[in-house]
This record gives C-alpha cells, structure tokens and sequence, in this order.
C-alpha cells in the first residue's frame, strides 16, 4: 500500500491491488516536509484533521504536499513544515468507480397465490451496482470508523432488506405469479428506488438494479413444462413443421433423409388416426343409452305400446294400424 517512513518524506497513496474495496485510510505518524501525494485514476483523496474533513482532492496526478496541497486544506493553510515536524493528518483514498454485485435471496419467500393457503416460495436472484456518492455522509457512517469498506459488507446490507422488498413489489398491483419474468423489469425498478432511499443514508447510491431469473419450486416447473408440452402437441400442424425441420436440419435433405421424414409423418397420421378411434370408442362406452337407441329405432308417432290389441268400436283385431281395418275407427 506505499512505502512510508517515520523520519524521512512520506509518499502518500494507496496502490490499490483488489478491486472489492471502496475506501481506505492512509494513516501514519505524521506526514513529513518534502511528502508526495498520488491520486491514481478511479481515486478521489480526502484529507482529515482532528477528524474534520479538510480538503478533498479529485485530479489524478503526483503533488507535493507542502506547495499544492496544504494551501488548500482549511485549517492548515498557514502550517510550516519543520525539518523534524510534520503535520499529523489522515488521508482517504475513495475508489470512484461503480460496483456491480451480484445478489440472490438466501431462502425462498412465500408470495401470496390464489389457492395456495401457504403462499408460494419463490426465488430470485440478479445484479445490483452502486457507488459512493456523498463523501461527507460516507465518512459520517462508515469511513470515521474503518481502515477500509469491503464491497461485501454493502451487499450484506442490501441482501438483508431485499425479500421484503421482493415481496412488496412483486404483490403490487396483482402480479402474476406464474408469468413474473414478465414484470422483471417493472419489479427491479420499484426495488432499485426503495434500496436507493436507504442506502444513500450511507453515502451510498444505488444505481442500478436487475432481477435475472426468478426460481419456483420443483413441482411447478414441471406443470410449466406439461403444460407447454401439451400446448404444443395439441397444435399438431406446428408439431409436423418442427418435425420436418428438425429432420432437415439433421441431415435430411438427402434421399434417406425425406424418406425418414416422410416415415415420421406417416406414423404421426397413423398415431392420430388411432388416437380418434380410441377417443371414440370411449365416447361410445360413456354413452350406451344412445347406441341401444340407434340399434332399436322407435316407429314415428304412437308407441306400440299404447295401441290397443282390439278395437273399442267394434271389437276388431287392430294388428298393431293407427285405423280399425273394420269400422276405420281412429286407434291413436
């Protein structure tokens, strides 16, 4: 992190080697007359005294402190350098750039469901990324008290607050809970805005937010799965084209490859012709009633059950006619 010395001039930077730190304190004895200051590129440098910010730094370059820092800082402005005294200051190095962290939730969260009593345990994970904003804030909460801020402990932060808002704002408005990927984008926004409303509490800002991938269980990816497995096969003339230019694409531009095509087609008209006859046939064992009728027509007009044998008016046998055939007498 820099070559420093007790007694002779300091050199005043931070080498920064990783790139999951967001702040860290140069912090020594006291800074000598003849110290350097670098501000490397993606570095801001904030000079501390007695706790009190004094000054804060942004273009990258190699300064003497004494000529082209100093003058600048509040309360030292007027200090002198002695050959054996220095001044006794902190400085914080700020990496400037944006950070972009990816989160998942640790266990499911049960989103409300229509006919589930328990609700449904949904997972999501994604990618946020933030960067300090406010450095008087920051230092206020965080850097006053550190050596150094580690990306990780931002994401501890955001990752403790984020079922809550998952649920918030993927109950919003009635969400479907079966198609959420559609309201990705509109959920991660209204989470990116309520994150930023706290975070930047620490000096922090979230800039961006993105949900990924939401995870449901196991059993509901298979009914997903079922459902559109049987979409698709009930659509039987999309089925016959993907079947053709999966066949092509296999290879089947050549001879063998149409006649194993032309096979496969056969065999699906096949397989649909046996599959009408079964439906069929369990339509006709589900109605035995109508068959029997189709099999025993019943003659138009009176039953032959209401017909009487015999003639009313004249005794006559009526052989099963509407008409007596001897006095023509109406039998119906």
């Amino acid at each position: 992190m820099g070559l420093f010395s007790s007694q002779f001039s300091n050199v005043v930077e931070w080498q920064e080697s990783r790139d999951d730190i967001m702040f860290w304190k140069w912090n020594n004895d006291e800074i000598k007359k003849g110290s350097k200051l670098i501000i490397r590129q993606g570095q801001d440098a904030i000079f501390m005294y007695n706790g009190k910010v004094e000054g804060i730094f942004k273009d990258p370059g190699s300064f003497d402190i004494e000529s082209q820092i100093v003058p600048f800082l509040s309360t030292l402005k007027g200090f002198k350098f002695g050959f054996n005294s220095g001044v006794r200051a902190e400085v914080l190095f700020i990496n400037t750039k944006e950070f972009t962290i990816r989160w998942g939730t640790k266990t499911p969260i049960n989103i409300q469901a229509p006919g589930l009593p328990g609700g449904m345990p949904i997972g999501a994970f994604g990618t946020f990324s933030c960067k300090i904003d406010d450095y008087l804030v920051f230092i206020e909460k965080i850097a006053g008290v550190k050596k150094q801020y580690m990306v990780d402990e931002i994401k501890e932060r955001v990752t403790s607050m984020l079922n809550q808002l998952l649920m918030k704002w993927i109950t919003r408005e009635g969400k479907d809970m079966f198609n959420l990927q559609a309201n990705a984008y509109d959920i991660a926004k209204g989470i990116k805005d309520d994150l930023d409303m706290e975070i930047i509490k620490l000096g922090i800002t979230i800039t961006a937010f993105a949900i990924e991938s939401f995870n449901y269980p196991e059993s509901v990816k298979r009914m997903q799965e079922k459902a559109a497995s049987q979409s698709m096969v009930g659509d039987m003339n999309r089925y016959t084209q993907m079947a053709m230019a999966d066949s092509m694409s296999r290879g089947g531009s050549g001879t063998n490859g149409m006649a194993n095509m032309a096979g496969q087609m056969a065999g699906m008209q096949v397989g649909m012709m046996m599959g009408q006859q079964m439906v069929n046939s369990m339509q006709g064992n589900m109605n035995p009633a109508s068959d029997m009728a189709s099999q025993n027509p019943q003659p138009s007009g009176n039953p032959a059950g209401n017909m009487p044998n015999f003639c009313p008016n004249c005794g006559t046998k009526t052989s099963g006619s509407n008409f007596c055939p001897n006095c023509g007498t109406k039998l119906a």
